[in-house]
């Protein structure tokens, strides 16, 4: 069936197999292709299950027929029409727009530059950056103990 199948032809499929990083998807009665996670759906998927499960029939476009090693490489985003694929500017990630439901990353807290009073003088300046690192200090134990169990 391998011989058969011309890269860029799209047909249908019946997942067999999910996996962590793809699914198998068998295209015909002796033949089975790769839809590896990153070809699975326009957006990032964190786990493949939650878009496709065992039993899925799936419209596959054919990426690759490698007849020597029987591997054949699929992608389900690549046989969405045309109008349904985002271009790569639409992606979320290249948003330069930050959702204002995002939650703060605690490593621009970190590592954000000190404020300090300019008028106070040494002694108060020792304290409050005494301060400032005894609580650093205090979150990285925190981090580290929470790393060892």
């Amino acid at each position: 069936m391998s011989e058969k199948l011309e890269v860029g032809s799209i047909v249908e499929g019946k997942v067999i197999r999910v996996k962590p990083f793809g699914a198998i998807v068998s295209i015909g009665e002796q033949a089975q292709g790769l839809v590896h996670i990153s070809q699975v759906a326009n957006s990032f998927v964190q786990d493949i299950n939650d878009h496709v499960k065992v039993g899925d029939t799936v419209t596959v476009k054919v990426l690759s027929v490698d007849p020597e090693t029987n591997k054949i490489a699929l992608s389900m985003k690549e046989a969405l029409p045309k109008e349904a694929r985002r271009t790569r500017g639409d992606r979320p990630f290249h948003s330069h727009k930050q959702p204002q439901e995002q939650k703060t990353n605690p490593a621009e807290e970190y590592f954000k530059p000190q404020t300090m009073n300019p008028s106070a003088d040494f002694e108060e300046k020792m304290r409050e950056w005494m301060k400032q690192s005894n609580e650093r200090q205090t979150s990285l134990n925190k981090r580290a103990n929470k790393r060892s169990y």
